[in-house]
């Protein structure tokens, strides 16, 4: 890519919009998701009348009766899934959809009656002998299916009575869930002046936290308290959230007789709890190297002392400015190094307008991929400004997409896949992409760039989410015991950054005592310890990516089977059947964090040159 002679702005303008026509047209007054819509909030309802009626246990005379309505509460949970997506896309490409914004709170209710439909599921299944439950996993219709239903009845049996559980996810909507959303709000709504080319402005905390990306260390510690300065305004408010929903949790997990606030995050990320121990341990022996690559950059910033701001900072430079198009078909030649078929579909996805990269007022910030289950299709979102991190995160969401495209045509309950898989192939694609990149620039200061951006995620996977779980852990330990102030948050916070980032923040300065209140994943009441899998994730695409450089391009039959499965096993066994791998043992995790800091003699060779 020779790009060094166009403009940011020509860029950005010429990104392209995606298509969201094909799939219902007319946006958020669509006529044709006005039906599909009504349609669902029809079947629901004949839905719980109809597993009422069915018959209570299972024989040669119900067990295909039980199989179709299986089959229909898969077709139903794609179709809730669809609409989803479609609405959070409208959402995203026009924040002031106010009707997009209406159309959510159906979804809302949608999947709130289907998750009861899916607690008096678990409830039959529970009440299933062994012999006769075998026999309806094995039916045709549910091929593929067998290892969520025996997986939502091994953890329905850890539960409450049904009519407590079902009880409790009604009364979740309104209450638990309704912490969420009204920290949801409160993030919305903060704001801080800043001051910048002589001119004050009032920026989300989403604005103030981009500040952070700045080359200028003034404008990257004025955000940083501007952030501070908001959340101190309602971190009384963010301190009753947190206790309030954890408080929820806890008394759940009383009644279920679970004991440890981790099983059910460990239950949804499908791993052991030694499993989580042996990465973590490798994670607190690899970590302290990352002290040379702070170090080094610290030199090239020219500061003494390494902040929160900073982790962002960049260094290196680069003159090149991507274009799209060009940056497209830079990601589909590398990836057709490795596999044909990764590399059509992602021409594909580009060709049929499955991306949103236009740069222009009144889109979400950010950037995801989607699935539309029922047309089998995908959507990126991402806003084009032209510079290496939008390659990389092209490449990333298309790995997403084309983890979707290889479980397209399974059934829902075979493609519902846990976040500790969710991020291989995104992951596997970024290094793809960066290496290729990498190997290709002859400019130090570019591979300096380069190099430091893989470092950084290194920083944040190894250290800021570690700090994240131990603060977790922590704060639920005391609140087993009563509700923890707000002080006694920020003390518990700074404590975990201490141990975390092992030395590479400043002990006086560089804390974010505040970290427990700005950060959205805390408050996720449908997602506990929602910290631990993107560590996970990272760092098992490194293991898969290592194993795809030594064996090169046969391994990309291997890889495509390995996705196939993530639906369908426990995260050990995918690991086990395709990588040949104990994940509970330490040994791969060592590897995978060895791969990942391999990059810090280079770059401090670099830096030092």
């Amino acid at each position: 890519m020779n790009t060094q002679n166009i403009s940011v702005s020509d860029v950005a303008a010429k990104a392209p919009r995606w298509d969201l026509e094909s799939i219902f047209p007319g946006g958020s007054g669509s006529k044709e998701y006005h039906v599909f819509s009504s349609a669902i909030a029809r079947d629901l309802k004949v839905m719980e009348a109809r597993i009422d009626r069915l018959p209570a246990k299972l024989n040669s005379a119900s067990r295909s009766k039980w199989a179709d309505f299986i089959v229909k509460i898969q077709e139903m949970m794609a179709r809730i899934g669809q609409a989803g997506s479609f609405v959070h896309c409208l959402i995203s490409q026009d924040v002031n959809d106010e009707k997009a914004h209406q159309l959510y709170g159906d979804i809302d209710l949608y999947r709130s009656q289907f998750q009861k439909l899916l607690v008096k599921l678990e409830a039959f299944a529970k009440a299933q002998n062994d012999k006769e439950w075998k026999k309806l996993t094995e039916e045709t219709k549910l091929d593929k299916s067998g290892f969520f239903l025996n997986e939502l009845r091994d953890i329905a049996k850890m539960k409450m009575p049904p009519q407590f559980e079902a009880f409790a996810t009604e009364l979740a909507v309104n209450g638990y869930h309704a912490w969420n959303r009204l920290y949801d709000k409160m993030y919305g709504d903060l704001r801080g002046d800043f001051s910048e080319n002589g001119t004050v402005k009032a920026l989300s905390l989403g604005q103030l936290a981009n500040k952070m990306n700045s080359a200028d260390r003034e404008i990257r510690r004025q955000a940083f308290r501007k952030i501070e300065e908001a959340w101190e305004s309602r971190a009384s408010l963010a301190s009753m959230a947190l206790n309030s929903q954890a408080g929820y949790r806890l008394t759940l997990y009383d009644k279920r007789k679970w004991k440890s606030p981790l099983l059910e995050p460990l239950l949804n990320s499908r791993i052991k709890e030694k499993t989580l121990e042996a990465m973590w341990s490798e994670v607190e022996k690899g970590a302290p190297k990352l002290q040379k690559y702070i170090t080094a950059k610290k030199k090239l910033l020219g500061i003494d002392k390494f902040c929160w701001y900073d982790q962002s900072a960049p260094v290196g430079k680069s003159s090149t400015v991507y274009p799209f198009d060009e940056a497209a078909d830079f990601i589909i030649e590398n990836f057709r190094d490795f596999s044909v078929e990764l590399a059509g579909f992602s021409r594909m996805a580009i060709d049929k307008r499955w991306v949103e990269a236009q740069d222009r007022p009144g889109k979400a910030g950010g950037g995801y991929c989607t699935t539309l289950e029922v047309s089998k299709e995908s959507r990126i979102f991402m806003t084009w400004g032209g510079g290496f991190g939008d390659v990389g995160t092209l490449a990333h969401e298309l790995g997403h997409a084309y983890h979707h495209f290889v479980l397209k045509d399974y059934p829902m309950f075979a493609a519902v896949y846990p976040m500790t898989l969710a991020e291989t192939a995104s992951i596997f694609d970024e290094f793809l992409v960066t290496d290729a990149a990498l190997a290709k620039s002859n400019d130090p200061q570019e591979k300096l760039m380069l190099l430091d951006q893989k470092l950084q995620n290194a920083h944040a996977l190894l250290c800021n989410i570690y700090a994240r779980f131990l603060f977790d852990r922590s704060f639920y330990e005391e609140r087993k015991k009563g509700l923890v102030s707000r002080s006694r948050l920020d003390e518990l916070m700074v404590a975990a950054q201490k141990k975390a980032f092992v030395g590479t923040l400043d002990p006086e300065e560089g804390h974010h005592p505040l970290f427990w209140a700005s950060k959205l994943h805390f408050f996720m009441t449908d997602a506990p310890f929602y910290n631990f899998p993107y560590t996970f994730g990272y760092l098992f695409a490194g293991g898969v990516y290592n194993r795809a450089k030594e064996e090169g391009a046969s391994f990309a039959r291997k890889y495509r089977a390995l996705l196939a499965d993530t639906g369908m096993m426990t995260s050990e066994k995918v690991a086990k059947k395709h990588l040949g791998v104990d994940i509970t043992k330490e040994d791969f995790w060592k590897e995978a964090v060895n791969r990942v800091l391999a990059d810090i003699e280079p770059f401090v060779r670099l830096a030092e040159g």
